[in-house]
């Protein structure tokens, strides 16, 4: 597959690809450019002309062109999801689900942006403003560079680009080098659907040469990034040459609480949701494992005998229910980050076995405070790491004492004692009775400290991208 540039397919300008490999057959599936800085400026300047067109479109007539690429992926929906199953390693149900979600991605963002409508602030508001009328309306920020992540490339996809296009700009999909074909294919139909030339493109390559060269570009006026922590500083630093706005979603390391008065049977459900999913390859998971010491040890039983039923294999199977990471590199950290746990003090207590790109189902506990794994070592594999707590105050010390922020949970029947912790917890969302792994396209979603800066959602993204004008009628009675 190649660069949209313009209204061309286009290789890089120096010739050169990466493969796209299936991380659990380790098969070729295709290539893509490996990018150059030239190619990001052609696509920027691209661009930025696109965006002067298509701000003249009407609201309406962006919102049909993007209801009509709904329906351009819901006719493809299953060769979409096989791809997205091959090239990234997750289980076919899950690709399928992902792919389902831009039927709620696009229209809920179409339909908020059309009611999104200005202020008016009347005469009189103020005294001397007498004969004045403020009225307040949204305008383009202009080009938006798309930095989208190997996890969930579909659904960070249509938090990002939908709103974008619906608010006037123009938008630059940066994808994964991992698993990049499946953007690109959403890309295709997007110009399938109308969208004009120079409105949407996608630009293939590392994120060191490619992300960061769009970050730095004066043309490009917001960058939307999904990533770690260090991507996210490093684009930040590069964007405040320019004063480009910055949407960070980075990582996270939630605190999973459950007291002493919960359902345990519930809570173990909530793991295999909330931790399992994506074989654990979320930035919101559930990470730390915080269990009331008497309630414990019927936790981990419980937890135990529910992992040991995981049906782990070819994510192209129908009855698979987790598949492998996104590539063998990956699942070496986890294994790494395992080792260095149990080294420090923890126990093993089930699984902690790599095969390649395949990590399975573990748990680790006798895991204590100090040990990085309860701080900031962020586990991006299928890991649950328990530490047992006596009061509620320990287990939100706990929980608060990370530089991430960006979710957390409790499990508790006191809903008072919910209501304290979902205060006092240091993050941008706490889930009651449920893992942290929430995420609805309605809500804003973003993350305190080193977790991010924005939010997205259809709440907000779309006030994120677009830039707020007052137009002023002074002396107009």
């Amino acid at each position: 597959m190649r660069n949209l540039i313009g209204n061309k397919w286009r290789d890089a300008e120096n010739g050169k690809t990466v493969d796209v490999l299936n991380p659990a057959s380790k098969k070729l599936i295709d290539t893509v450019p490996d990018s150059t800085l030239e190619d990001v400026d052609f696509a920027v300047q691209t661009a930025i002309e696109g965006q002067k067109e298509w701000a003249k479109v009407s609201i309406a007539e962006r919102g049909r062109i993007l209801l009509k690429f709904a329906e351009l992926v819901k006719d493809d929906d299953e060769n979409l999801a096989q791809l997205l199953s091959q090239e990234t390693g997750k289980p076919i149900k899950e690709a399928r689900a992902e792919i389902a979600n831009v039927q709620i991605s696009v229209p809920a963002f179409v339909e908020q942006a059309k009611h999104l409508y200005g202020n008016v602030i009347p005469a009189g508001s103020e005294f001397g403003q007498e004969k004045t009328v403020q009225l307040t309306e949204r305008q383009p920020i202009g080009v938006v560079a798309a930095i989208i992540p190997f996890n969930f490339p579909v659904d960070l996809f249509g938090q990002k680009v939908p709103p974008a296009l619906m608010m006037g700009n123009s938008i630059i999909v940066k994808p994964s080098t991992s698993n990049p074909l499946t953007l690109t294919k959403l890309v295709y139909l997007l110009r399938k659907a109308g969208v004009p030339s120079g409105a949407v493109g996608i630009i293939h390559g590392s994120g060191k040469v490619v992300g960061q060269a769009l970050a730095k570009h004066k043309g490009v006026h917001l960058v939307s990034l999904t990533g770690s922590t260090a991507a996210g500083i490093e684009t930040m630093k590069t964007c405040s040459e320019n004063l480009s706005h910055v949407m960070l979603e980075l990582g996270g390391n939630d605190a999973f609480i459950v007291l002493e008065d919960a359902d345990i049977d519930l809570a173990v459900e909530e793991v295999m949701w909330g931790r399992m999913y994506n074989t654990g390859q979320v930035c919101c998971a559930s990470k730390r494992f915080l269990i009331h010491n008497s309630v414990k040890a019927e936790f981990i039983k419980k937890l135990t005998a529910r992992l040991k039923k995981i049906k782990q294999g070819d994510p192209q199977e129908e009855d698979t229910e987790m598949g492998c990471l996104i590539n063998e590199k990956a699942a070496k950290t986890v294994e790494q980050q395992v080792n260095a746990t149990v080294e420090a003090g923890a126990k093993l207590v089930l699984g902690g076995e790599r095969t390649g790109a395949f990590y399975t189902p573990t748990i680790l506990t006798n895991c204590k405070k100090d040990m990085d794994v309860m701080k900031d070592m962020e586990i991006f594999g299928p890991v649950v790491s328990i530490m047992g707590f006596d009061t509620v105050e320990e287990a939100i010390e706990v929980a608060n004492q990370s530089s991430f922020g960006l979710c957390g949970n409790v499990f508790t029947r006191d809903m008072k004692v919910a209501a304290r912790v979902a205060q006092e917890l240091e993050c941008g969302g706490v889930v009651i009775n449920g893992a942290s792994f929430y995420r609805s396209f309605e809500m804003p979603f973003g993350g305190w400290k080193h977790s991010g800066i924005g939010n997205e959602g259809v709440m907000t993204t779309l006030q994120e991208m677009s830039r707020i004008k007052t137009v002023v009628l002074k002396n107009i009675f």
